[in-house]
């Protein structure tokens, strides 16, 4: 059919799904909640299917510090004998993609909700995505950044690192627009998120939070002045001239900064800081059109 369907299963035994025509799966077991936490540091999963002992357990599954994570990027199913309803919405409402009864979570019908669920979960993923994200740059916009980062502090409340939200205000983008035209203009902020991506980590997060501002999400830092560091990496790098149609143009760039949890301890708090921060320090740089370019543009501009 398609690729198989990665699923992280929890519970007594293993599934048989292998003859199902909603597969092909790969089940991978694991033994504990704490498992299926180190699972997710090392794999993506599509699915996961929660099985615990007894109803009793359906508080304790809505209490797991790692049930966030789980239902950011992956399908989550539980299982349970008789699920109290109240129980069962609460889970819906923390991300589950559904609660099974245990009498429907034979093979064939497991195997048919987990697939169902999958879909559902791509389907989800990709309005959000089509919804969250910036056209002119193709970054994730202020809903998506604030949803990313709102899923990661609740994770940080139960496993604390330190964090860091930058905000980069840059001061060029309506002078080449009136200069150049829109589209000019557009080119020049795909530029500049292109070489903000190309300075930052995998894991961090370059977002549009206005016509003429980014943020950057450092996910995990390991000494506060890292935060410092990087903006002062990131805002230098801007300075250097980018080429739009042909022409050299510069910008200016302030930037903000602000730490988890010093600053703030939710997302709009941290971001407020940040852009008040970056509104309040003076642009470094020079922003406006310089002479006719020979081609040469940076090579991460691209």
């Amino acid at each position: 059919m398609n690729d198989p369907i990665q699923l992280l299963h929890l519970g007594p035994g293993t599934p048989d799904l292998w003859t199902s025509a909603y597969g092909p799966f790969v089940v991978h077991p694991a033994g504990s909640l704490d498992e299926v936490t180190t699972a997710l540091d090392h794999q993506a999963y599509d699915a996961i299917v929660i099985q615990p002992a007894d109803a009793p357990g359906l508080p304790a599954l809505a209490a797991w510090p790692g049930l966030a994570r789980a239902v950011l990027d992956s399908a989550v199913l539980v299982v349970a004998p008789e699920p109290a309803t109240a129980e069962a919405l609460r889970l819906v409402h923390l991300g589950v993609q559904d609660v099974l009864p245990q009498r429907e979570a034979d093979g064939a019908q497991l195997a048919r909700a987990v697939r169902l669920a999958v879909e559902r979960k791509r389907i989800e993923r990709a309005a959000r995505k089509a919804y969250a994200t910036d056209l002119a740059t193709g970054l994730p916009n202020h809903a998506q950044l604030m949803e990313h980062m709102s899923h990661l502090l609740a994770l940080r409340e139960r496993e604390p690192a330190a964090m860091a939200l930058l905000a980069l205000r840059v001061d060029g983008l309506a002078a080449t627009e009136a200069r150049l035209g829109t589209e000019a203009a557009n080119v020049l902020r795909r530029k500049v998120a292109v070489r903000l991506r190309s300075g930052l980590r995998a894991s961090d997060v370059v977002a549009s939070v206005g016509v003429d501002s980014f943020a950057v999400l450092l996910a995990w830092i390991d000494d506060p002045a890292d935060g410092e560091r990087v903006a002062a990496k990131l805002a230098a790098s801007l300075k250097r001239p980018f080429t739009v149609t042909g022409q050299d143009v510069a910008v200016a760039v302030s930037v903000g900064v602000a730490q988890y949890p010093m600053h703030g301890k939710d997302a709009e708090a941290l971001l407020r800081k940040a852009l008040s921060q970056a509104g309040e320090n003076l642009p470094s740089g020079r922003g406006g059109l310089g002479p006719r370019s020979t081609g040469a543009a940076a090579a991460n501009d691209e």
